[in-house]
């Protein structure tokens, strides 16, 4: 879905432990499961990294 919208992202997937979900972009901490206690909603992952 986000290399659909945006070609020239770079995603990566690092596994971990705990359900922990992050999106960072540039370093900085987008969104967090833990902190927000849910999945981020559909387009909720491309606001975040827009």
């Amino acid at each position: 879905m986000i290399l659909s919208k945006m070609p020239a992202a770079k995603v990566s997937l690092r596994k971990s432990r705990g359900g922990v979900f992050e999106i960072t972009v540039d370093g900085r901490l987008r969104f967090s499961k833990k902190s927000a206690g849910r999945f981020p909603a559909g387009d909720e992952v491309l606001a975040c990294i827009a």
